[in-house]
C-alpha cells in the first residue's frame, strides 16, 4: 500500500500483516499465554474518557517535552525491540533515523539485529541503549562500555524478563532465528515473496551485539539460544546499583508496575522509570500499564521522569497518558507495524500519524499544548477509580 493512504496505526498494522509471513507478524503482534494483558493494554485506554473544555484559545498546541534534561519535539519515544531485521532489512536503523527526523529518540535493544555502533553512526543525535541484566557480568560490562563509547545518552535496563514469557504463537508457528523455510513454514514464507527476497539479499537477522562474544555458539540459531540462556532470574537491586555505577550516565528502569518499585528505582539512582508490562509479552494477567501509571506518578513524579509503555495506538492515547502523569510515552508494536509496512518510511509515517492525532486531540479537548495537561482532562470518576 502507499503509506500516505494509511490514516491510522491500524492501517499500518493491516499492511504489515499482509506483507509479513504469519510467523513473523505473530512474533511482532503476539503476547504471552492467553494475551489477556496484551489486549487489556489497549482496552484500558478505551475506558478512559476526556473531559473537554470549550472557548479556550488553542491556536497554538506545542508538543515539546523534556525527558532526562533533553528537549523532545514529540512526546513519543521509539521503544526497544530486538531482531527487527526479521521484519525489514533496515531493522533498528529505521527507528533511529525516524526518531531523529521527528526530534525524538529511539531506544536500541541489546538484542538488536544491528550493532549498537552502527545504529549510533546512523544518527547525528545521541540515542538510548537498552540492556537486559544478563547473567554474565563480563558481558554486561562489555556492552555498557561499548554503549558509553558509542555516545549513547542513556541506558534503559529492562527488568521484567527474569525468564522468557510463554509466547505461544511463536511456539506453534515454529519461529526460529533467523526464520527458516521448512515443511512447517514453507508455504507461508513462499506466499510473501517480497519479504523472502529481502531476507535472502540482506544480512541475516541475528543478535548483532553478541557476534564474536560467544565463540562456542554455533551459527545464528546457536547464538540466539546462548543469548536467551544468559537471562538471570537471580538479579537483585544490588546488581542494578552496579550497572548504574558502571554506566555513569542517566539510567532508566523499564518494567516497573508498582509505586514501591518506582521508589526503590529512584533510591538506586535511576533518573526515570518506564511503567511497562512488556506489552503483555511476559507475565499474563497483570494490569494494563495505564491503570497503574497514576500511583507511580504520585509516588515519584517531580523526582524522576515517568514514562508509559504499552497499548499506545492513537495520539489520543498519548494525551491520556500525559494527563495521568506520564512525561512521555514509548511505543513498540506501532513503529514495528510501520517498519513491516514500509521500512524506514513506514516508521516515519507512524510518528507523523501520532503527531497529527496528538495535535488534533489537544485542540478538540481545549488544551493549548501538552504542558497544559493534567488529570482534569480525564473524566473524574475514572481518575478516582485509578487513584483509590
Amino acid at each position: 500500500m502507499r503509506l500516505s493512504r494509511a490514516v491510522n496505526i491500524a492501517d499500518l498494522r493491516a499492511a504489515a500483516r499482509r506483507r509479513l509471513p504469519r510467523m513473523v507478524f505473530d512474533f511482532v503482534d503476539g503476547g504471552a499465554e492467553d494475551e489477556i494483558t496484551r489486549d487489556d493494554n489497549e482496552a484500558a485506554f478505551r475506558r478512559l474518557k476526556f473531559r473537554p473544555r470549550v472557548l479556550v484559545d488553542v491556536s497554538e498546541r506545542p508538543q515539546e517535552v523534556t525527558v532526562l534534561g533533553r528537549r523532545l519535539s514529540l512526546p513519543v519515544i521509539l521503544g526497544p525491540t530486538g531482531l527487527m531485521r526479521m521484519v525489514d532489512h533496515a531493522g533498528e536503523l529505521a527507528a533511529a533515523r525516524a526518531a531523529e527526523k521527528f526530534g525524538t529518540v529511539s531506544v536500541q535493544s541489546s538484542g538488536a539485529s544491528v550493532s549498537l555502533e552502527d545504529v549510533a553512526r546512523s544518527a547525528t543525535t545521541p540515542q538510548w541503549f537498552q540492556l537486559y541484566p544478563w547473567g554474565d557480568r563480563r558481558t554486561i560490562e562489555h556492552l555498557i562500555g561499548r554503549a558509553r563509547d558509542a555516545g549513547y545518552a542513556a541506558m534503559v535496563v529492562t527488568v521484567d524478563v527474569p525468564v522468557v514469557g510463554a509466547r505461544e504463537k511463536d511456539l506453534r508457528n515454529g519461529l526460529t532465528v533467523p526464520p527458516e523455510v521448512s515443511p512447517r513454514t514453507g508455504w507461508d514464507v513462499l506466499r510473501h515473496p517480497r519479504w523472502l527476497a529481502s531476507l535472502l539479499t540482506h544480512p541475516k537477522p541475528t543478535y548483532a551485539n553478541f557476534v564474536g562474544l560467544m565463540p562456542d555458539a554455533r551459527g545464528t540459531s546457536g547464538l540466539a539460544a546462548h543469548t536467551m540462556g544468559m537471562l538471570n532470574p537471580g538479579h537483585t537491586w544490588r546488581d542494578l546499583e552496579w550497572m548504574v555505577e558502571r554506566f555513569g550516565g542517566p539510567v532508566v528502569l523499564k518494567g516497573v508496575m508498582t509505586a514501591e518499585d518506582a521508589r526503590r528505582a529512584v533510591e538506586t539512582g535511576c533518573r526515570a522509570v518506564v511503567v511497562s508490562n512488556h506489552g503483555g509479552r511476559q507475565a499474563d494477567s497483570v494490569p494494563a500499564a495505564i491503570d497503574v501509571l497514576p500511583e507511580i506518578a504520585d509516588e515519584i513524579g517531580g523526582e524522576a521522569d515517568v514514562l508509559l509503555d504499552g497499548g499506545i495506538r492513537r495520539g489520543s492515547d498519548v494525551v491520556k497518558a500525559l494527563a495521568l502523569g506520564a512525561t512521555a510515552c514509548l511505543i513498540g508494536r506501532p513503529w514495528v507495524y510501520g517498519l513491516g509496512a514500509g521500512g524506514t518510511a513506514g516508521v516515519e509515517r507512524v510518528l507523523e500519524i501520532l503527531q497529527t492525532e496528538i495535535d488534533r486531540t489537544l485542540a478538540l479537548i481545549g488544551r493549548p499544548g501538552v504542558g497544559s495537561l493534567d488529570r482534569t482532562a480525564i473524566q473524574q470518576d475514572v481518575v478516582r477509580a485509578l487513584t483509590t
